[in-house]
Protein backbone atom coordinates (compact mmCIF):
# COMPACT_ATOMS: atom_id res chain seq x y z
CA UNK A 1 0.00 0.00 0.00
CA UNK A 2 1.63 3.07 -1.04
CA UNK A 3 2.34 6.21 2.01
CA UNK A 4 1.34 9.42 1.43
CA UNK A 5 4.08 11.98 2.77
CA UNK A 6 2.54 14.56 3.90
CA UNK A 7 4.25 18.13 4.32
CA UNK A 8 2.79 21.13 5.82
CA UNK A 9 3.49 24.72 3.99
CA UNK A 10 5.72 26.82 5.63
CA UNK A 11 4.54 30.01 7.51
CA UNK A 12 5.44 32.44 4.67
CA UNK A 13 3.59 30.15 2.27
CA UNK A 14 0.57 30.37 4.50
CA UNK A 15 1.05 34.30 5.18
CA UNK A 16 1.68 34.48 1.32
CA UNK A 17 -2.00 32.01 0.52
CA UNK A 18 -3.71 34.63 3.15
CA UNK A 19 -2.42 37.84 1.51
CA UNK A 20 -3.35 36.45 -2.68
CA UNK A 21 -6.48 35.48 -0.73
CA UNK A 22 -7.72 38.33 1.14
CA UNK A 23 -6.51 40.46 -2.63
CA UNK A 24 -8.55 37.70 -4.60
CA UNK A 25 -11.52 38.37 -2.05
CA UNK A 26 -11.61 42.22 -2.64
CA UNK A 27 -10.72 41.94 -6.24
CA UNK A 28 -14.11 39.30 -6.45
CA UNK A 29 -15.99 42.07 -4.48
CA UNK A 30 -15.33 44.78 -6.19
CA UNK A 31 -14.82 43.64 -9.95
CA UNK A 32 -17.67 42.24 -12.37
CA UNK A 33 -16.86 38.44 -12.36
CA UNK A 34 -16.43 35.96 -15.76
CA UNK A 35 -19.27 34.25 -16.55
CA UNK A 36 -18.41 30.46 -15.92
CA UNK A 37 -20.17 27.87 -18.66
CA UNK A 38 -19.71 24.01 -17.56
CA UNK A 39 -20.61 21.96 -20.85
CA UNK A 40 -22.56 24.66 -22.36
CA UNK A 41 -24.38 25.52 -19.60
CA UNK A 42 -24.05 29.41 -17.64
CA UNK A 43 -23.28 28.25 -13.72
CA UNK A 44 -23.27 30.12 -11.14
CA UNK A 45 -21.29 29.11 -8.12
CA UNK A 46 -21.77 30.80 -4.51
CA UNK A 47 -18.03 32.25 -4.98
CA UNK A 48 -17.14 33.71 -8.37
CA UNK A 49 -14.31 32.91 -10.52
CA UNK A 50 -11.33 34.74 -9.97
CA UNK A 51 -9.56 36.20 -12.95
CA UNK A 52 -6.58 38.15 -12.91
CA UNK A 53 -4.31 38.96 -16.25
CA UNK A 54 -2.38 35.89 -16.27
CA UNK A 55 -5.50 33.22 -15.85
CA UNK A 56 -8.54 32.18 -14.30
CA UNK A 57 -8.86 30.26 -10.93
CA UNK A 58 -12.82 28.35 -10.23
CA UNK A 59 -13.84 27.15 -7.27
CA UNK A 60 -12.99 23.59 -7.13
CA UNK A 61 -15.80 21.34 -5.22
CA UNK A 62 -18.28 23.22 -7.43
CA UNK A 63 -16.76 22.56 -10.81
CA UNK A 64 -16.05 18.94 -10.17
CA UNK A 65 -18.91 18.22 -8.82
CA UNK A 66 -20.41 19.96 -11.81
CA UNK A 67 -19.12 17.23 -13.73
CA UNK A 68 -19.52 13.86 -11.94
CA UNK A 69 -16.64 14.16 -9.29
CA UNK A 70 -16.62 13.47 -5.58
CA UNK A 71 -14.53 15.68 -3.34
CA UNK A 72 -13.55 14.93 0.00
CA UNK A 73 -11.70 16.86 2.59
CA UNK A 74 -9.90 15.53 5.33
CA UNK A 75 -9.52 18.83 8.10
CA UNK A 76 -6.70 17.11 9.86
CA UNK A 77 -4.40 16.88 7.04
CA UNK A 78 -6.25 19.97 5.58
CA UNK A 79 -6.03 17.66 2.07
CA UNK A 80 -8.73 17.78 -0.60
CA UNK A 81 -9.17 14.74 -2.64
CA UNK A 82 -10.87 14.65 -5.85
CA UNK A 83 -11.99 11.57 -7.64
CA UNK A 84 -13.36 10.97 -11.21
CA UNK A 85 -13.39 7.71 -12.85
CA UNK A 86 -10.06 6.03 -12.30
CA UNK A 87 -8.12 9.60 -11.51
CA UNK A 88 -7.58 10.74 -7.81
CA UNK A 89 -5.94 13.89 -7.09
CA UNK A 90 -4.82 15.29 -3.76
CA UNK A 91 -3.93 19.08 -2.90
CA UNK A 92 -3.80 21.41 -0.16
CA UNK A 93 -4.64 25.03 -0.02
CA UNK A 94 -1.13 27.04 0.00
CA UNK A 95 1.07 24.29 -1.57
CA UNK A 96 2.09 24.30 -5.15
CA UNK A 97 2.42 20.18 -5.17
CA UNK A 98 -0.46 17.85 -5.44
CA UNK A 99 -0.44 14.24 -6.75
CA UNK A 100 -2.54 12.72 -9.33
CA UNK A 101 -2.60 9.28 -9.81
CA UNK A 102 -0.28 8.94 -7.19
CA UNK A 103 2.23 11.11 -9.22
CA UNK A 104 3.86 14.11 -7.96
CA UNK A 105 2.85 17.59 -9.35
CA UNK A 106 3.63 20.64 -8.56
CA UNK A 107 1.53 23.95 -10.28
CA UNK A 108 2.43 27.42 -11.45
CA UNK A 109 0.01 28.49 -8.62
CA UNK A 110 -0.63 27.48 -5.19
CA UNK A 111 -4.54 26.84 -4.77
CA UNK A 112 -6.25 29.28 -2.45
CA UNK A 113 -9.31 30.21 -0.23
CA UNK A 114 -11.89 33.08 -0.79
CA UNK A 115 -14.85 32.67 1.84
CA UNK A 116 -14.23 29.02 2.41
CA UNK A 117 -13.72 27.77 -1.10
CA UNK A 118 -10.47 26.51 -2.39
CA UNK A 119 -9.82 28.12 -5.97
CA UNK A 120 -7.80 26.39 -8.45
CA UNK A 121 -6.66 27.42 -11.82
CA UNK A 122 -8.30 26.10 -15.05
CA UNK A 123 -4.84 24.11 -15.86
CA UNK A 124 -5.65 21.90 -12.23
CA UNK A 125 -9.48 21.35 -13.67
CA UNK A 126 -8.16 20.23 -17.35
CA UNK A 127 -5.48 18.00 -15.81
CA UNK A 128 -7.83 16.49 -12.79
CA UNK A 129 -10.80 16.28 -14.31
CA UNK A 130 -9.30 15.63 -18.32
CA UNK A 131 -11.55 18.79 -19.75
CA UNK A 132 -11.07 21.02 -22.26
CA UNK A 133 -10.71 24.43 -20.48
CA UNK A 134 -10.68 28.06 -22.62
CA UNK A 135 -10.67 31.48 -20.89
CA UNK A 136 -11.10 34.58 -22.76
CA UNK A 137 -10.34 37.60 -20.45
CA UNK A 138 -11.83 40.12 -23.73
CA UNK A 139 -15.24 38.70 -23.50
CA UNK A 140 -14.94 37.82 -19.42
CA UNK A 141 -15.93 33.91 -20.21
CA UNK A 142 -14.82 30.70 -18.52
CA UNK A 143 -15.47 27.64 -20.45
CA UNK A 144 -15.06 24.08 -18.91
CA UNK A 145 -15.61 21.42 -21.65
CA UNK A 146 -15.68 17.30 -20.99
CA UNK A 147 -15.36 16.41 -24.50
CA UNK A 148 -12.26 17.20 -26.73
CA UNK A 149 -8.56 17.30 -26.17
CA UNK A 150 -7.00 19.68 -23.92
CA UNK A 151 -6.72 22.93 -25.94
CA UNK A 152 -2.99 23.79 -23.98
CA UNK A 153 -2.81 27.06 -26.23
CA UNK A 154 -5.89 28.13 -24.03
CA UNK A 155 -4.88 26.89 -20.32
CA UNK A 156 -3.08 29.27 -18.01
CA UNK A 157 0.01 27.33 -17.47
CA UNK A 158 2.28 24.69 -18.83
CA UNK A 159 0.90 21.40 -18.15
Amino acid sequence: MEKLLLRFPSRRTIVATTAISAFAAALTSLSHPAALRIDGQRTISDVPPVTTAKGAYVPLRFVAESLGADTNFDAKSGTIELTRGHDTMRLRVGDRVATLNGNKMTMRNAPFAVRGRTMVSLNVIARALKTNVRYDASRAKIDVMTRGPIDSAAVDEAP
